[in-house]
């Protein structure tokens, strides 16, 4: 069932205003369909009298935004930054902390889970020396949803087909049923937290490596600048950035600087 345009307007902004998600004018196709899904999910009869609610309803209101959210991920996802981390970045990284043994990771929108189970992996497989360092990993994403079904680490076999090596299904995976979980030694490392990027960020603490991946294209200019204001406070100064392929700093901050390797790149602070 079709929303009509002020009902689209009502939802545009109000993705806008709690989480600076910018739906372009061209959206109202997509809009209708998650909140057709929504409205099943909340028992509501239709989009129209979902939106009707939201005003009265905090929570719903909140669902709404999560639903304009995009959380498509896979495991090792692009693979080049993995390798990328794998050969240049972290031996780097751990010769230069060789003194605090520690390392900080952050994954700011790690919508269901894969990305940071997927750099769990890498590090167990390429780093065991890390065994004994004080190593942290903050996962963070707005949607509560999301965040539950990450911190459960289950997955069906069509999820663990997308990246996952099979060596590594087998190795860090039970099977549950139809499902896979991963094992609790990977998911006890992992704290997560709700965090909405477009407001101002409490309890994140300085990172050496951050990934913000596949979220910054959802966002205006002034909000980009924003964020990217509130990271540089947050990464180390010789820490590592990582966006999506399609995304840059160019024409945003002069406060990161682009750093090649091979196909692939990365941001790290411009006094780097």
């Amino acid at each position: 069932m079709s929303i009509t345009q002020s009902e689209f307007d009502l939802v545009r902004k109000l993705a806008f205003d709690e989480a600076g998600i910018v739906l372009e004018h061209d959206k109202q196709y997509l809009v209708e369909s998650r909140l057709q899904s929504l409205a099943k999910q909340t028992s509501h009869e239709s989009p129209s009298s979902l939106i009707g609610q939201i005003a009265r309803d905090i929570r719903l209101k909140q669902k709404v935004v999560e639903a304009m959210t995009t959380n498509e991920t896979t495991f090792f996802r692009d693979h080049e930054p993995f390798e990328m981390l794998k050969n240049e970045i972290l031996p780097a990284l751990i010769q230069a902390r060789q003194e605090t043994r520690q390392l900080r990771f952050w994954y700011a929108a790690c919508s269901t889970g894969q990305e940071p189970y997927s750099m769990l992996m890498l590090l167990a497989e390429h780093f065991p020396q890390l065994a004994s360092w004080n190593v942290t990993h903050l996962a963070t994403d707005i949607s509560k949803d999301v965040i539950a079904k990450a911190k459960e680490g289950e997955y069906s076999q069509f999820e663990v087909n997308r990246g996952l090596p099979a060596v590594y299904l087998t190795k860090y995976f039970q099977k549950k049923g139809l499902h896979w979980k991963v094992s609790d030694a990977l998911r006890e490392q992992l704290r997560f937290q709700e965090l909405n990027l477009n407001r101002t960020w409490v309890g994140i603490p300085k990172a050496d490596i951050v990934f913000l991946r596949n979220v910054m294209i959802y966002f205006d200019l002034d909000a980009k600048r924003r964020i990217f204001q509130q990271l540089e406070r947050t990464l180390e100064p010789d820490g590592y950035l990582f966006l999506g392929t399609a995304e840059t700093t160019l024409n945003v901050t002069a406060s990161f600087q682009r750093v090649a390797f091979g196909r692939t790149a990365c941001y790290r602070p411009a006094a780097a």
